[in-house]
């Protein structure tokens, strides 16, 4: 009986246990092939890693060495002139303009998040032509920024020119000039900038609402929770990342806003309407001045950075303790 289990064992270790050795053997001394895989990806990489490095990160480097140079339509020897241009930029009507690109944002991160919020509720329940108001009320974001604003400059145009200034005339009322008024024109850019891109905000709601679980409202509802109470203690803290990246779009797009302002009122009546952006455009385009609207530029894109950065931070805590 021994040596029955003596030779079976040979035999069936002999058959079995070789491969395995011959395995461990081959192996033995080769790198994890998740190394292989990974180091092999990056070529896939750098051909979008070159292109980002050409087209943003050296002209970005450019930009911050001109703006400390003297450049300009009447002086391109680029002489080195330290941070004259931050100091002479502050003193003209980039103080103000920053103040009112401020301004702007704020307004229309608060009206579009709380318009585009209220618009997914309303669109996420069981209303008839839902599909086609959500349609309706996005189709503006995929429309030129610059079409847009030569479209609401023709509804707002001067007298017995513009849309409404035409109905004002014939219902014998007296017309104005919406544009050439400081106050109404800068709010007419927000509410240009608020119709067109409320419909994303509204889009990354609805996205979020999806993914309130229906059991949880249907229990609340149960229990006598009402829509408000539902919606704060609920739907509320899983929207949390839409409302992290609605906030921070809205933030950047309004920090940078350029086009509407220029289809608009291209920075007027009399630079009363001017961001940080179009004033940027009018130093370098219109007065030459490269080196100064290059540090303009520096000091506009610190500036997202800083404030998309802070935002960030607070609205992620916010999410980890809602």
């Amino acid at each position: 009986m021994s040596t029955f289990r003596t030779t079976t064992a040979a035999t069936f270790g002999s058959t079995t246990a070789a491969p395995g050795l011959e395995r461990v053997r081959a192996t033995r001394g080769r790198r994890p092939r998740s190394h292989s895989v990974g180091r092999s990806l990056w070529w896939f990489v750098l051909p979008a890693l070159a292109v980002y490095l050409y087209v943003v990160l050296v002209p970005t480097v450019q930009g911050a060495a001109y703006s400390f140079t003297d450049w300009s339509s009447s002086s391109l020897d680029k002489t080195f002139i330290g941070w004259e241009n931050y100091i002479e930029i502050f003193k003209g009507d980039a103080g103000p303009a920053t103040i009112r690109t401020l301004f702007i944002a704020f307004v229309t991160v608060v009206a579009q998040n709380v318009i585009g919020l209220g618009l997914a509720l309303l669109l996420n329940g069981a209303i008839r032509g839902r599909n086609v108001l959500r349609t309706i009320i996005f189709a503006p974001l995929v429309v030129s920024a610059l079409v847009v604003g030569y479209l609401f400059k023709y509804i707002f145009g001067p007298p017995d020119i513009g849309g409404i200034n035409t109905v004002l005339a014939a219902l014998g009322m007296e017309q104005v000039d919406f544009l050439g008024n400081p106050t109404i024109a800068l709010w007419i850019i927000i509410v240009t900038i608020i119709w067109q891109f409320t419909g994303s905000t509204m889009v990354i709601y609805l996205a979020g609402l999806q993914g309130v679980p229906a059991e949880l409202l249907e229990a609340a509802s149960l229990d006598g929770a009402g829509f408000w109470q539902r919606f704060w203690f609920i739907m509320r803290p899983l929207l949390a990342p839409a409302i992290t990246i609605n906030l921070m779009l809205g933030l950047i797009g309004g920090l940078k806003i350029f086009d509407q302002i220029f289809s608009l009122t291209g920075g007027g009546p009399a630079g009363q309407t001017q961001t940080i952006s179009t004033l940027i455009y009018q130093l370098f385009s219109q007065f030459g001045q490269y080196g100064k609207s290059a540090a303009l530029a520096m000091v506009l894109a610190v500036a997202v950075a800083i404030l998309a950065f802070v935002q960030f931070s607070v609205l992620r805590r916010q999410e980890q303790y809602s």
